[in-house]
């Protein structure tokens, strides 16, 4: 299927991991974007962050980046200062970020890719971790 989606990833992380085979069992090859080689420029990054009905602070790692050494707690930090600090570490920039024609979402968990898909999943998925998300028909399991 050829559809618009574009997916902010990084290929060590379990959930981004997910999210990109989820986009792919509905029959779309997304546009991958290796944040971490290839981060999005400031202007983009300010616009994902709008788009998704986020504020910065929203989109910020701490697991495994230098959050706290940079002082990224101090919630009296301006939005531009957060930005700026994703600009210099990218690592910080939390993931999977999906763009697709229904919208922008930080998809954590994985499955919140499901809501924008325009395509229906095509068979069974289940997570890396043995979790099952998708059943035989292609249809959402609840949790």
């Amino acid at each position: 299927m050829s559809t618009d989606i574009v997916i902010y990833h990084n290929p060590a992380c379990g959930t981004s991991r997910n999210t990109l085979a989820m986009i792919r069992n509905a029959g779309i090859e997304p546009h991958v974007v290796e944040y971490l080689k290839t981060p999005p420029a400031r202007a983009l990054l300010v616009q994902l962050i709008a788009r998704a009905g986020m504020a910065p602070r929203d989109l910020l790692r701490e697991k495994g980046t230098p959050y706290a050494e940079l002082g990224l707690g101090d919630m009296s930090l301006p939005d531009d200062a957060l930005i700026d600090a994703m600009m210099a570490h990218p690592i910080l920039i939390n993931r999977p970020l999906v763009v697709s024609p229904l919208g922008v979402r930080l998809c954590r968990p994985s499955e919140a890719v499901l809501d924008l898909l325009p395509a229906p999943q095509k068979g069974a998925f289940t997570k890396e971790d043995g979790e099952r998300v998708i059943d035989e028909t292609g249809a959402r399991i609840s949790a």
